[in-house]
């Protein structure tokens, strides 16, 4: 068994890591980029060094690295010629984790609301069950804690998949592709071949639940020796679809109808409910179940989530619409009326395929972040205001709004560039809009 590890980078999900590898009796020595900093969690035992890599962590032996690192970052090209294994987290918690089946679940957008939804009904019908990965906790957090009887529902990135070539779920769901981190990727085709690793080690005994709908899902589904179960809009003569109100799912020899109360808006929530029935069927629970969870089920924190009414207008937190095709979802969630508060750290995707919904039916666009110029030029001919930050897009937009109208904080960037990350821009956001 190796002796040394080495963790690259201290955010959250290596902070887990490396308290797991003290657990499990390493020397563990940890590397950042950062400024120095205290980590309360962080195990005392960890040694550490802050503001950038030096050669001490080429004396591990197995170094884990951080999602979202560049490979090609000169310490890592000097653990390669020197072969040093590098592993994501992910790896390293799944080979010191036990557990019944894993469902994992991916895509550019929809993947919280699903995994969170599946984790939901899983742990309805499956006492001992976990739900990780990029929601949640990183698996390093409760790896030592599971048993052969945990079933594990999992939000993968594409930064995690990218690290984890070797994974196989024993449920596979791949919601959607579009252009997202393409900053760090680089090509689509390379941002594609990191998603396809959640289904790529799949054997014909396991099941990859795919969106029809999606082209590039629908493509790239030959790559898998899976059994595949497609979901789609429109019916289907094998797998999952929805038509008047009813969810319909003809996977193998079982033909199953649902109709559950679907209380999250817009056709996108559609299509995650469809992937989280047809994945938690195939992971063994009973339609009634599945029924009963989405008839209960009200959404997740960030996500169109409304917030307030104030004087008729209508306000909403969308925070975690981090790219462009996840503030299209929203603003195609909405007829019309919209006053959109967008902007943030640029991920590299134009917003030009936004202009469409743009014109027919955001009044102004109340811009914060450093995307704000880029935003300006896709976007040419919108209403702009130059609120700049989140404090002031607010007030902007409540001096704005008339009755009917919807205030959505929708960004289609990062939010690195004022917040820690989206989950802080919302609270904030949602904190200004009480305070009105």
């Amino acid at each position: 068994m190796s002796k040394k590890i080495g963790v690259l980078g201290l955010g959250k999900s290596g902070v887990a890591a490396a308290n797991l590898a003290v657990k499990l009796g390493y020397d563990v020595f940890a590397s950042d980029s950062g400024k120095q900093r205290e980590i309360p969690e962080l195990n005392k035992k960890v040694r550490t060094e802050f503001g950038g890599h030096t050669n001490e962590i080429l004396n591990s032996d197995v170094i884990i690295k951080s999602p979202g690192i560049h490979s090609e970052i000169p310490v890592l090209r000097k653990a390669a010629k020197r072969k040093i294994e590098v592993i994501s987290e992910l790896a390293f918690s799944l080979r010191n984790s036990k557990c019944k089946k894993i469902v994992a679940i991916t895509g550019t957008n929809g993947k919280t609301t699903t995994t969170d939804l599946i984790g939901k009904i899983i742990k309805a019908s499956y006492k001992d069950s976990i739900v990780t990965g990029n929601i949640g906790f990183p698996l390093a957090d409760k790896a030592l804690k599971t048993s052969k009887n945990t079933v594990i529902t999992m939000e993968l990135s594409s930064y995690q998949l990218e690290d984890t070539p070797d994974f196989r779920p024993d449920v596979s769901v791949l919601l959607n592709i579009t252009p997202d981190h393409l900053e760090h990727h680089k090509t689509m085709a390379r941002y594609i071949k990191a998603k396809e690793n959640i289904f790529a080690n799949q054997r014909p005994g396991d099941y990859a639940v795919i969106n029809f709908d999606d082209t590039i899902c629908r493509r790239i589904a030959s790559k898998t020796k899976a059994k595949k179960i497609f979901f789609s809009k429109k019916p289907l003569k094998n797998g999952a679809y929805y038509d008047s109100g009813k969810i319909f799912m003809h996977i193998g020899s079982s033909k199953v109808c649902i109709k559950p109360k679907i209380n999250i808006p817009g056709m996108h929530n559609i299509e995650n409910i469809l992937a989280a029935s047809a994945a938690s069927f195939c992971a063994g629970v009973k339609p009634a179940v599945i029924e009963r969870v989405i008839s209960s089920y009200k959404g997740v924190e960030h996500r169109i989530e409304f917030t307030r009414s104030i004087d008729g207008a209508d306000y909403y937190n969308d925070s975690k619409s981090t790219n462009v095709d996840s503030t299209r979802v929203a603003l195609e969630a909405f007829k019309g009326n919209i006053l959109l508060i967008m902007g943030g750290l640029d991920k590299g995707a134009p917003y030009t395929p936004l202009a469409n919904l743009v014109r027919e039916r955001v009044k102004k666009i109340f811009l914060i972040g450093s995307a704000s110029d880029k935003i300006k030029r896709d976007l040419a001919g919108a209403d702009f205001v130059d609120s700049g930050d989140i404090e002031k897009a607010v007030k902007d937009a409540h001096q704005s709004a008339n009755e009917g109208d919807t205030v959505l904080l929708s960004p289609a960037c990062a939010s690195f560039d004022q917040f820690k990350n989206f989950e802080e821009r919302g609270k904030v956001f949602k904190e200004l809009v009480n305070k009105l």
